[in-house]
């Protein structure tokens, strides 16, 4: 028997795109799981459900905010554990194993100050053999399977840091780092921290099982302050919420249920396979089951990420009668005040629903003073195979009920505001553009026949792999914009490391070739409220290319000179792993 040692948990082309219109209709069945045990067993998400479990039961957790362990070169050091632990996830359930930051899921939030770097140690203390089936076809020429060990490094989703401490798919270790990655280089990763105040978060980035090892619950939040934030009122303190959303599948005895098969699975394809999406049956708010969040009828700050293997969040409150189980009228509209990257330069009413693809984050200020006594539904209507309209199609799995709101009846004091200017966002400046890079996003089947998205380029526009040769390498200094292109059925979270972009609009595909038109901006779709200033993630939806503007290194006072090898991939985790991601390179700007 391998070792499985465990803590105790605190309660704390174009032809792509005809593919995709034919082929999505039955990936979306992906969904499909199988019991997490020694023997695999091959089910579909038809044959399978997770336990009926009564809602609104248990009140969201906020998780503990974890502090240095001591200084390195005079700044904190931290060290922060990853194990295995049991954790109540819902009243009802019996305690489930998952992985962990800190002994948690999801993981203690690193709270640091702008300007202020801080080292961290991430220590995979992991037992040997993992949480969930792995398919070892995937990436077999760069991972090696039959290396003893549960192999993990952690990336700080947003942050613009060193190339070495950035989380390299190849930089795992080991427990107690026993085995490295052929990228490993330290121990200790340094976050510089000379970005805007923002919402980060860190995650498990391992190249081939990313999305078992976040499924499994290695992601926490990592928030960014500065002085200048706190001096502009919103809400703080126990009135500023961080609020993560996963979606999850279970079995009768609390463990997680997780796909080891795709649809209708022959002899030829890999037990356990890896699926092309993952979407759960329940939905789970920073580690709780259906829970409810207890409010004042006041102002509060909610710093939301999805961070679901697969699934998008098309999100408003509405007004909720608990015992009719029946929803009613809009409510308090979100107000947003930042995103991906931080503060917007002034405040924006989301008149509708919030879009939120896997990874993206939204900071926003909800106002309940006007809902005193009553119940609200922060509900999401956006189908499991996400297309940014009506979406779905056979199998589509939609997640509407996220967490329960009670607003409590008493008056409260609230002196907190949001004001009409929160920031200065510096434009990227297109005049002196070096690059216009057009990137498909195409898909295809792999050599089992299994549903594989991949990432191309104007002159390989089918798609490369994660092992080809570079093709982006932008250069310290320059200001470029990336164009992505989806020939796919269906939507796509575009994530760069190291950089902010900002999002200059969209277009559909056949209206922009590259080799024949300009790129007018005057004849752009405008970005959506929620995707001005800073991001890090955007969706592009089938049939869309949209354009960005990316400047690599510091730019008016904000971020810094890096070089080096970063990634870029899509954000939902199932399509990351095989094989929707590329690395880029930052050049010095000395080099020819």
């Amino acid at each position: 028997m391998k070792d499985r040692t465990r803590t105790s948990s605190p309660k704390l082309s174009r032809r792509g795109y005809l593919l995709a219109t034919g082929a999505v209709g039955a990936s979306a069945l992906a969904g499909c799981t199988a019991p997490i045990s020694n023997t695999t067993v091959v089910t579909t998400s038809a044959e399978h459900s997770s336990p009926d479990l009564e809602k609104w039961v248990d009140e969201v957790p906020r998780p503990g905010v974890v502090e240095p362990t001591g200084t390195k070169e005079g700044q904190p050091h931290y060290e922060v554990e990853l194990s295995e632990v049991e954790q109540q996830l819902h009243s009802d359930l019996p305690p489930t194993t998952v992985w962990g930051y800190g002994g948690q899921y999801p993981g203690p939030t690193i709270e640091a100050e702008q300007g202020e770097p801080i080292y961290v140690r991430w220590k995979n203390m992991l037992p040997d053999e993992h949480l969930l089936p792995e398919d070892t076809t995937v990436h077999p020429e760069m991972i090696p399977y039959d290396t003893p060990g549960s192999r993990v490094v952690t990336h700080l989703h947003g942050g613009n840091v060193e190339a070495e401490s950035d989380g390299n798919p190849l930089a795992w270790t080991t427990r107690a780092f026993e085995k490295t990655g052929p990228e490993f280089e330290k121990k200790d990763y340094y976050y510089e921290n000379d970005q805007p105040p923002a919402t980060l978060w860190y995650h498990d980035h391992s190249l081939g099982i990313t999305r078992l090892n976040v499924y499994a619950g290695l992601a926490g939040f990592y928030i960014l302050r500065n002085d200048h934030e706190r001096e502009l009122g919103l809400p703080d303190g126990e009135y500023e919420v961080p609020l993560v959303f996963q979606d999850r599948r279970f079995e009768e005895d609390g463990s997680l249920f997780y796909p080891t098969a795709v649809p209708d699975q022959d002899d030829s394809v890999p037990d356990p396979s890896i699926v092309p999406q993952f979407y759960g049956d329940t939905s789970v708010v920073n580690g709780k089951v259906w829970p409810r969040l207890s409010v004042e009828p006041r102002k509060y700050r909610f710093r939301l990420l999805n961070g679901a293997n697969s699934r998008y969040y098309n999100l408003r409150l509405l007004e909720y009668d608990e015992d009719a189980e029946e929803t009613g009228e809009a409510a308090s509209p979100f107000v947003q005040i930042g995103n991906d990257g931080g503060l917007l330069a002034e405040p924006v009413e989301i008149d509708g629903r919030l879009e939120m693809g896997p990874g993206q984050r939204a900071d926003v200020v909800v106002d309940f003073a006007d809902y005193a006594g009553e119940t609200l539904l922060l509900h999401n209507d956006a189908p499991a195979t996400f297309t940014g309209e009506s979406g779905g199609g056979e199998g589509s799995e939609p997640l509407p009920q996220v967490v329960l709101v009670d607003v409590g009846e008493s008056e409260v004091e609230d002196d907190s505001r949001v004001p009409s200017t929160l920031t200065e966002v510096p434009e990227i400046g297109l005049d002196g553009v070096a690059e216009e890079r057009y990137l498909t996003l195409a898909q295809d089947v792999d050599e089992y026949g299994r549903e594989l998205f991949l990432l191309g380029t104007e002159n390989e526009q089918s798609g490369l792999k994660m092992d080809d040769p570079v093709t982006e390498t932008p250069t310290l200094g320059d200001t470029e914009i990336w164009s992505f292109a989806n020939f796919t059925g269906m939507s796509h979270p575009m994530h760069l490391h190291l950089v902010h972009f900002q999002v200059l609009g969209r277009q559909p595909t056949g209206d922009y070739d590259p080799a024949e038109d300009e790129l007018d901006l005057d004849a752009l779709e405008a970005p959506e409220p929620y995707e001005l200033g800073w991001n890090d993630v955007v969706s592009v939806h089938p049939g869309e290319v949209v354009h960005v503007a990316v400047h690599f290194g510091e730019h008016d006072g904000l971020f810094t000179d890096q070089t080096g090898e970063y990634m870029w991939h899509c954000h939902m985790i199932e399509h990351e792993d095989h094989d929707m991601m590329r690395p880029f390179e930052v050049l010095p700007d000395d080099e020819t």
